[in-house]
């Protein structure tokens, strides 16, 4: 099971397993597979806010 990660500024959850469809990442799309231009889709921030989901 891959792990889901959760942006540190407003608490969305990227969730390997159910993708950003809204943003063309397919479900099965690991954190560490996202391009380096993922934004988090809530607030808009980068990748390196967010966080492994302990």
């Amino acid at each position: 099971m891959m792990a889901k990660y959760v942006c540190s500024v407003c608490g969305y959850v990227y969730d390997p397993e159910e993708g950003a469809e809204d943003q063309g990442v397919t479900p099965g799309t690991a954190f560490e597979a996202l391009p380096d231009d993922f934004v988090c889709p809530v607030c808009g921030v980068g990748k390196d806010m967010f966080e492994v989901q302990e």
